[in-house]
């Protein structure tokens, strides 16, 4: 049974960082690639970051580029995204989800951890 854990949500200040962690567990981590999504309130789940298989390659939205970090590290089956300079914006449930196509499509992404909740406060 594939699982995905979040952990690392909570409240934080506006400037603030967080890191946000997803352990993997039931499938072989190395073959998928992975991407950290997020829902706000009322709003649709919206792309965050990804990361290729073989951590060469990631992809940002623009809301978090330059700001954010996704990392991975496929001997401990875990997927960081690390968050600085947050805004009230950026809270929502975080999703890590993983998938076969690096994509910022939530359709690409076949299994999803429950969420973990960032709320920042102005």
């Amino acid at each position: 049974q594939v699982q995905l854990v979040e952990s690392g949500g909570g409240l934080v200040q506006a400037g603030g960082s967080l890191r946000v962690s997803c352990k993997a567990s039931g499938l072989t981590f190395r073959d998928y690639d992975m991407a950290w999504f997020r829902q706000a309130p009322g709003k649709e789940r919206e792309f965050v970051a990804a990361i290729s298989m073989i951590p060469r390659f990631t992809n940002y939205a623009d809301s978090v580029k330059g700001r954010s970090t996704i990392s991975r590290d496929n001997a401990k089956n875990t997927v960081d995204l690390q968050m600085n300079s947050l805004k009230p914006e950026d809270t929502a449930v975080y999703y890590c989800a993983a998938g076969q196509l690096m994509s910022t499509r939530v359709e690409s992404y076949r299994y999803w951890g429950q969420g973990t909740r960032v709320t920042v406060s102005s």
